[in-house]
């Protein structure tokens, strides 16, 4: 008896990751069904960081070779303080043997879900479909969709931080919220022109607080923080983001301001990620700061490793392999992603300039040893988190 058979794998989320693991399913022959609640791919202010793992694991289909026409390849990364100009700066070329694409791709993760959206059979995905409820039986799952009933063989929460796949798995979503809010925007300014030697991807101290730049292919993406007297409202004012960019560039002019948002950051893992023929994947599983750019590529990595379960169980393996998806990627959420994403948080945060300047100076060491700088960006690069989640069974 197949443990899937005709009965189709219900994805709940249709954003980078549940199109992640529709695709590998789909590829694989097996049905599915995917049930976004948007009216389309959302295009918003969301991730933009890609790893080299995730380009690798797209390689094949010419889904990377797609978004990086899209993107623009980012070989380095810096910590740099402001007022001195001094920074650390990583190159990713040391990763050439360890990975096809030995850079970080500066892209918007909507481009990524388009060009695998183009690759589903029609139908695949319904947009417009709000999931109601979750529920299941020792042989299969029925969800609710804008109040009809659909069955299916497994249902997989790629629903984000309100995930109702997670409520029905009745797992705690543990964890706190940073108390700081983030401001991201994007604009045309040329930032290159006015701070010498800017990197693609650029974390910076300024006098009492943090900012970080990242290089899209024809704007920056700009993170910014409410000031210490500042509500929410006021900060994300487009007087105020051009107040915070002039703080930083003296006599800058108003920059323009294509688009902007505001946001609260977690730290949060599912105490479980599996009940029966439900699973948890991403932000449905894990929360995490986006300083380093861990979250989207960690739940492609999450359906990567569920699609290749539910493949070898359907091919005929026990069933009980897929009870080491959980062991897998909750391990690595919880000491590869949110445990190092929290790390990089703290160091950027950090306002004592003895501490910028040790935290500087460790890190310039690192970067100049080429033996320790692969396996520094084998971590940050999540490289390592991969290797060592497959080797728990």
């Amino acid at each position: 008896m197949t443990y899937i058979g005709r009965s189709p794998v219900i994805i709940v989320g249709g954003g980078p990751v549940g199109l992640s693991l529709a695709w590998r399913l789909v590829q694989a022959g097996l049905p599915v069904r995917v049930f976004e609640a948007e009216d389309q791919i959302a295009d918003q202010l969301r991730a933009s960081t890609f790893h080299p793992p995730t380009l690798d694991m797209f390689d094949g289909c010419g889904i990377t070779s797609e978004i990086i026409a899209k993107g623009k390849i980012t070989p380095t990364w810096q910590i740099r303080i402001l007022s001195t100009a001094e920074r650390a700066e990583f190159d990713l070329a040391v990763l050439a043997g360890d990975t096809g694409h030995p850079y970080r791709l500066q892209c918007r993760q909507a481009e990524l879900s388009r060009a695998i959206l183009a690759r589903l059979p029609e139908g695949t995905v319904q947009f417009d479909a709000a999931v109601d409820a979750v529920t299941q039986t020792a042989d299969g799952v029925t969800v609710t969709v804008n109040g009809e009933a659909i069955t299916g063989s497994v249902a997989v929460g790629c629903d984000g931080a309100r995930s109702i796949v997670r409520k029905a798995i009745g797992a705690e979503f543990e964890g706190s919220t940073y108390p700081e809010n983030t401001i991201l925007a994007t604009t045309h300014f040329p930032f290159e022109d006015h701070i010498d030697g800017l990197s693609g991807v650029n974390y910076i101290w300024k006098p009492g607080g943090t900012f970080s730049l990242l290089r899209l292919p024809d704007l920056w993406r700009v993170s910014l923080h409410p000031g210490p007297d500042q509500t929410v409202e006021e900060a994300t004012t487009d007087a105020s983001i051009r107040a915070q960019v002039r703080a930083v560039i003296p006599g800058a002019p108003d920059i323009d301001i294509a688009e902007k948002r505001v946001y609260r950051v977690h730290r949060r893992v599912a105490t479980r990620y599996r009940k029966g023929r439900m699973f948890l994947a991403g932000d449905a599983a894990h929360l995490n700061s986006p300083k380093g750019g861990m979250g989207m590529n960690g739940g492609i990595h999450d359906a990567w490793s569920l699609a290749d379960k539910l493949i070898a169980v359907e091919g005929g393996a026990d069933p009980s392999l897929l009870d080491r998806y959980e062991r897998q990627r909750r391990s690595v959420a919880l000491e590869d992603i949110v445990k190092q994403a929290d790390s990089n948080r703290a160091r950027m945060n950090t306002t004592d300039d003895a501490e910028r300047r040790a935290h500087l100076d460790d890190l310039r060491r690192i970067a100049d040893d080429p033996v320790k700088a692969r396996a520094f960006l084998r971590k940050s690069s999540m490289l390592d988190g991969l290797a060592r989640a497959e080797g728990i069974t």
